[in-house]
Parts: C-alpha cells; sequence; structure tokens
C-alpha cells in the first residue's frame, strides 16, 4: 500500500480545494490544508466542487507551514513551483510522497523552496505565462505518482451501462 499526500499551503480559491479534495477522493490520497485558508471549509462553492466525496476524504488542518512539517517529519516532500528546477515527471516518487503546492497568487515561499533546491519540481509549460490552475496542477502531479507506482488499488476498466465489452468485436 502507498501512501500520497497533497499539501495545500494556505489555499485562497474554495473551488480550487474542492476540486483537488475530490482528485484525492477518487485516488485515495490524503489531504492536507495549511492554514491560514482564504476561505471558510463549509463554503459552498468548496462543498460544490467536492460534490458528494467528503465523506471519503482523509484530511488534516494544520495551524501553518511549522505545524505541518513539525507533524510530517518522516514524509519524502516535493514542492511544487514555477521557480523549480526539476521536471516533475523526471523525479521518481518514492512512498509516502508529500506533493506540496502553495498559494494560489504567490506559489511557496522562496526561503522554503531555496532551503530545498533538490525537492523543487515543476509541471513545463510556456515562459511568458504565469502558471497553470492550481487544482490542475494537483491532478497533474497526482496522476505522475500514480503512473508510477503502476496505479495501485485504481480502477482501470471502465463498464458500459447497456452493453458489455465482451460483445464487441476489436
Amino acid at each position: 500500500m502507498h501512501n500520497l499526500n497533497i499539501v495545500l499551503v494556505e489555499p485562497q480559491i474554495p473551488q480550487n480545494t474542492g476540486n483537488i479534495s475530490r482528485t484525492c477522493a477518487v485516488t485515495g490520497a490524503r489531504l492536507h490544508l495549511v492554514r491560514p485558508l482564504g476561505f471558510e471549509v463549509s463554503d459552498k462553492h468548496l462543498k460544490r466542487a467536492g460534490l458528494d466525496y467528503w465523506d471519503k476524504l482523509d484530511i488534516t488542518y494544520y495551524d501553518g507551514l511549522d505545524d505541518f512539517f513539525e507533524k510530517n517529519r518522516d514524509g519524502n516532500f516535493f514542492f511544487f513551483t514555477t521557480k523549480g528546477r526539476h521536471v516533475h515527471s523526471d523525479v521518481s516518487y518514492p512512498d509516502n510522497a508529500y506533493l506540496v503546492f502553495g498559494r494560489e497568487d504567490k506559489g511557496l515561499p522562496e526561503d522554503l523552496l531555496y532551503a530545498h533546491p533538490e525537492s523543487c519540481v515543476r509541471i513545463p509549460m510556456r515562459n511568458e505565462l504565469r502558471s497553470l490552475n492550481l487544482s490542475n496542477s494537483a491532478a497533474i502531479a497526482v496522476y505522475e505518482v500514480l503512473r508510477q507506482w503502476d496505479y495501485p488499488d485504481l480502477s482501470r476498466e471502465g463498464k458500459l451501462t447497456r452493453f458489455t465489452w465482451d460483445d464487441q468485436e476489436l
């Protein structure tokens, strides 16, 4: 069994956090929210984006980055940032990986990135554009890790409602 952790540091937009929570629910990743948050957890936009998966989430809240690192000392941390020196898909993600994402408007603190240069990863994009949406970045990152781990415990085949795949000639 692999442990995958998604960490949102001071997220500001409830819809992004809701979308990421849904990604966590369907993949079995644990969600870590580092305060202060830019919204109330009861925010209707947050709940709407996560839909009916809230009871499927493993979610933990922290009172700042110091609290987060104090309680997760044994993690393998990867800091997703436009300032990263390594491409996200060139990195090998071990068990107990923590994919750490910063605020939508500021990203992660530069002193944190500077202290961990080998753990800073980047999703390639055009230079003249600022960044991807946070929930899209998290989904890309989660599925790259799961691809490397051969999609543990995830369904690989869908089912039709009116037909069976066995009846189709390929």
